[in-house]
């Protein structure tokens, strides 16, 4: 049975939110593509994560107009906002990343920004397919599990990363500026897993 069927059909906000998980797919996907290829030249995929970042702060906006006017919300407010704000940092921290890589005039990439791509890129998959399931959650847990599991999967990424820039890298300029990536993209996975906790709570409040 679903928790939240007694809602009528113009306040749900379901599918807006599976929106935003496919954008944040979306992103995650642009940026491997960006980071596998090897020719250096990253404007178009800078434009295609921007495509992407636009296309979900309008969704966001759609999310908190809906819910300024609703007066019915399938659940708190203020769970419908930081779910939203949470999916569409994560969109946002991408492309800081993505942008952080043209700024600082780098035409090549590290296997740790591969990796944390392809991190991102699974977490977006579960994401989606929770999100996909939060008016009917039966199951659900298993795909939390996996998401925070993913998590403990980045900062391993991180650590790594890290260590082996302080450790190699002769160049301070070079240190700063993958740092400031890793950082990023370290923080991208971390509001993946902010989503799930969101989730959560979610689900617990209206079980």
């Amino acid at each position: 049975m679903a928790l939240f069927n007694f809602l009528p059909k113009e306040e749900q906000y379901f599918t807006l939110f599976t929106r935003m998980t496919s954008h944040v797919y979306d992103a995650a996907r642009a940026l491997a593509v960006m980071l596998a290829d090897k020719s250096g030249v990253y404007t178009e995929h800078i434009e295609r994560i921007k495509v992407i970042e636009h296309a979900c702060d309008e969704v966001t906006h759609t999310v908190v107009t809906r819910l300024n006017k609703s007066f019915i919300t399938p659940f708190d407010r203020e769970d419908i906002y930081m779910l939203s704000g949470a999916l569409d940092d994560i969109v946002d921290l991408i492309d800081d990343a993505a942008r952080a890589m043209v700024m600082y005039d780098l035409h090549e990439s590290t296997k740790y920004a591969i990796q944390f791509a392809d991190v991102l890129q699974r977490m977006a998959v579960h994401l989606h397919e929770v999100v996909s399931m939060l008016e009917r959650p039966a199951g659900i847990m298993p795909r939390l599990v996996e998401i925070h599991r993913l998590e403990n999967e980045g900062d391993d990424v991180y650590h790594a990363a890290i260590a082996e820039l302080f450790r190699h890298t002769s160049d301070p300029l070079t240190v700063i500026k993958w740092k400031d990536i890793y950082e990023k993209l370290e923080s991208a996975v971390d509001r993946c897993e902010a989503v799930a906790n969101i989730i959560e709570s979610i689900i617990i409040k209206n079980s």
